[in-house]
């Protein structure tokens, strides 16, 4: 006998909707199949659809800005995220320089997650670096993180990596196995003015920064090696060059995640009275940027988040080095994704993140996998009415959707059934990538 039976539902297996039942015993899948058997709990999904938990790969929960913190916790934003069918997540830590302090980093930021109920992750941050580069990339490995972000930005703030180091980093990638993921903004093309207001901001931040500073990147790693993985893409342009100029490392060794914002809106919204609410970093792009991310939207490997919530009145500052830059969105990306885009962002929100991410047993519905998933209601002229973050106000307020995410289930357990939250606790999940020179 089984300990659950999810049964008469449709599948979503091998990029396709299948009739199949689901049997779980413990925290695993162990049968997919046209049989019926006996089971201690039987659920019986009838004309609902059946989808892997979604994996965010990019979120920032209890993020210290010195000035300011955003207002999701591990604990709230994790409840955010299982409304959302979210049942593993992947932060980031602090940013340090120097290999002696990842240690810290990540001992304090373990602490912060604990009160997570979905399952997490993190991805080591480095800035400006200082010390040996190999004994950094040694140390994240030790430590079950083989991802690490740099910024080609924010100089000001001391947390640019610079070319050279970037270069290094690429070697110790390839010989390494881990992956770099880069915010790529061109430092010297970014306009910081004290008068400019929430408007302003694609002209702090133009969508040819972006551009630049990919192509120098797809460039640099033809040359050295390794793997890049390209966070919060958000112009069209970048996209659409990077498809025709760099075939092939494009899905093979450069990697391209996108955000639903961006996909969403366009930069006409900040000039609107409450366009501050829309501000982060990369900024919105223009309707025609915005209409090349969908032409070329084949070659996004995922979607994240990038979220990083802040309440209103956080945000309604007169001058934009004042308002602090990000938006929420857990609970809302797979619905409003695959409003734009279809069935084909399902496995670029669960399978094609494992694979990147080193997230074993995570990603599809499969005998041995995890039972992580979510039960879906497909519905006609819906629309997003709700939001569990802690954040005041959410951008997708009233957007127009698909279904309804009814409950998810992590590791055999629900921790969200009929819309109601029931509570959970997740786990700290170690990562491994693959030895391959590339992830097919």
């Amino acid at each position: 006998m089984y300990d659950k039976a999810i049964l008469y539902g449709k599948v979503y297996m091998n990029q396709e909707f299948v009739h199949k039942h689901i049997y779980i015993n413990g925290s695993k899948i162990v049968k997919i199949c046209d049989e019926l058997y006996e089971a201690e709990e039987t659920i019986d999904v009838h004309g609902l659809e059946v989808i892997p938990g979604i994996i965010d790969p990019h979120v920032h929960f209890e993020l210290d800005l010195g000035h300011t913190v955003s207002v999701d916790d591990f604990y709230t934003g994790s409840i955010a995220a299982v409304y959302g069918g979210v049942t593993t997540i992947i932060d980031f830590l602090d940013p340090v320089d120097h290999p002696s302090e990842i240690e810290s980093a990540y001992q304090k930021r373990l602490d912060l997650a604990k009160k997570s109920v979905c399952d997490y992750s993190f991805h080591a941050t480095i800035k400006k670096p200082r010390g040996n580069l190999e004994e950094f990339v040694q140390k994240i490995k030790q430590l079950g993180m083989p991802t690490l972000k740099f910024f080609t930005t924010y100089s000001d703030s001391n947390r640019r990596t610079y070319d050279e180091q970037i270069i290094e980093l690429m070697k110790l990638s390839e010989k390494e196995h881990i992956m770099l993921l880069g915010h790529l903004e061109n430092d010297e093309l970014i306009r910081l003015n004290d008068t400019f207001k929430a408007a302003d901001l694609t002209l702090s931040r133009p969508a040819i920064s972006e551009t630049i500073e990919a192509l120098k990147m797809a460039e640099m790693l033809r040359a050295y090696g390794g793997k890049l993985y390209m966070v919060h893409l958000s112009s069209g342009r970048t996209l659409e060059v990077l498809s025709g100029t760099y075939k092939g490392l494009i899905n093979k060794r450069f990697f391209i995640e996108s955000c639903p914002q961006y996909f969403t809106f366009t930069k006409e919204i900040l000039n609107e009275e409450n366009g501050y609410l829309y501000t982060f970093a990369p900024p919105l792009r223009s309707k025609e940027e915005q209409a090349l991310l969908f032409k070329y939207s084949d070659a996004i490997d995922t979607f994240g988040t990038d979220h990083c919530a802040f309440n209103a009145s956080q945000k309604n500052q007169e001058y934009l080095k004042d308002i602090p830059l990000g938006i929420g969105g857990v609970e809302h990306s797979f619905n409003i994704m695959r409003h734009h885009l279809g069935d084909s962002v399902i496995d670029k929100m669960t399978k094609r993140v494992a694979e990147l991410h080193g997230l074993r047993q995570k990603g599809e519905l499969k005998e041995g996998y995890d039972a992580d998933l979510f039960i879906y209601e497909p519905l006609k002229a819906y629309q997003v009415d709700d939001n569990h973050a802690q954040s005041d106000y959410t951008v997708y307020n009233r957007h127009p959707i698909d279904g309804k995410i009814l409950s998810t289930m992590i590791r055999g357990q629900f921790v969200m059934r009929n819309r109601k939250f029931i509570g959970g606790k997740g786990q700290w999940l170690r990562r491994r990538l693959s030895d391959e020179s590339s992830v097919n």
